[in-house]
């Protein structure tokens, strides 16, 4: 009998113990820089979502029988039709196969052809180009997912790339509110104090966005992955207060060399004084000044990340037909219209 050593070919291996993998999950996402991938973000959105569903989660080892692709997937929905969606939709940003692009691709080819399932609806992959290299697949809809990567500048430099009109901006508005106010910046890293600046992130969030957002409608889950995070030394939770009082916040995450922006809130009382912008510029700031590798601003394509972006790998949802139903469904624009509306609607 062949042993794990022995392995040339990849072999694909259904996991029943998520918590068997957990060290060889962790190094795979971390090398992707994702938090999203990590065994923290993804089996905690299953204890918070997976609602006695069936998990899919499967391994593909390569030469040496060494880890090469997490295919975190699960079945949504079992009739009329078999659907199948990647583990952290939602409030996830950058889902599906976890690993090295060159082998995720070819890794969700392969899972699909030996799956059971009338629908695999793929969301949110990173990067392009997976439609056309997964057989059955169906490009259903492309987002932003802006990059600014430092190349090794500093500030001044980085500066100096935008254009005159920015770099102003950036200046006179940060000036502009420190003269008119006693502006201070707080960064939460750890545990202490977590609890109570969430109170204040999720309070801010509320008065910009409403309690309808995705952020407002997961809040315990986020709390609880906050917690985890500062925990592992990932978390990122600035506050930016006037006078004594809270006008902004911004949650992120620094994984991989990364930092990630993933949400922000603010006080709509101060939006004539910019604060999400400046608090958003001290952030990148800082991020730089630590020696993170580059910033993201995570999906969505608004037109202030591009400001500061220098770069766009994009996000790609795509749904592939593993059976006749199922290309039969996806071929009829009823169903699409669908997805695209359960998307939309996030």
């Amino acid at each position: 009998m062949a042993t794990p050593a022995d392995l040339t070919v990849p072999v694909l291996e259904r996991i029943d113990d998520p918590e068997s993998l957990r060290d060889e999950w962790s190094e795979l996402a971390e090398r992707g820089g994702s938090y999203f991938a990590t065994p923290e973000w993804q089996l905690l959105w299953w204890e918070h979502y997976g609602g006695g569903r069936e998990l899919l989660l499967t391994a593909e080892r390569g030469q040496g029988g060494r880890l090469e692709t997490i295919l975190p997937f699960y079945v949504w929905r079992a009739r009329p039709l078999r659907i199948v969606r990647a583990l952290g939709h939602g409030p996830g940003d950058e889902l599906g196969p976890v690993g090295e692009r060159a082998v995720t691709g070819p890794a969700l080819a392969r899972w699909a052809a030996s799956e059971r399932f009338d629908v695999l609806l793929a969301e949110q992959l990173p990067g392009e180009g997976w439609a056309q290299h997964t057989p059955g697949a169906r490009l259903l809809s492309r987002a932003g997912s802006p990059v600014l990567t430092f190349d090794g500048m500093d500030w001044k430099e980085l500066m100096a790339s935008k254009s005159r009109n920015f770099r102003e901006q950036v200046g006179r508005r940060t000036r502009g509110l420190e003269r008119e106010h006693d502006v201070r910046y707080r960064l939460v890293d750890g545990p202490d104090g977590l609890e109570a600046s969430l109170d204040t992130f999720f309070r801010l969030h509320g008065l910009r966005w409403g309690q309808g957002s995705i952020i407002a409608r997961t809040e315990a889950f986020q709390r609880d992955f906050a917690a985890i995070a500062a925990a592992r030394g990932w978390l990122r939770l600035w506050l930016l207060s006037l006078d004594g009082s809270p006008a902004a916040a911004w949650l992120g995450f620094r994984f991989g060399g990364a930092e990630c922006y993933y949400q922000a809130g603010r006080d709509p009382a101060y939006d004539s004084a910019s604060v999400a912008f400046v608090l958003l510029a001290h952030t990148v700031r800082a991020a730089l000044e630590d020696g993170a590798r580059e910033y993201r601003f995570l999906r969505g394509d608004e037109p202030y990340k591009y400001r500061f972006a220098n770069a766009d790998p994009g996000l790609e949802t795509i749904a592939i037909a593993g059976s006749a139903v199922g290309r039969a469904a996806l071929a009829a624009s009823p169903l699409a219209r669908r997805i695209r509306a359960s998307l939309a609607s996030r």
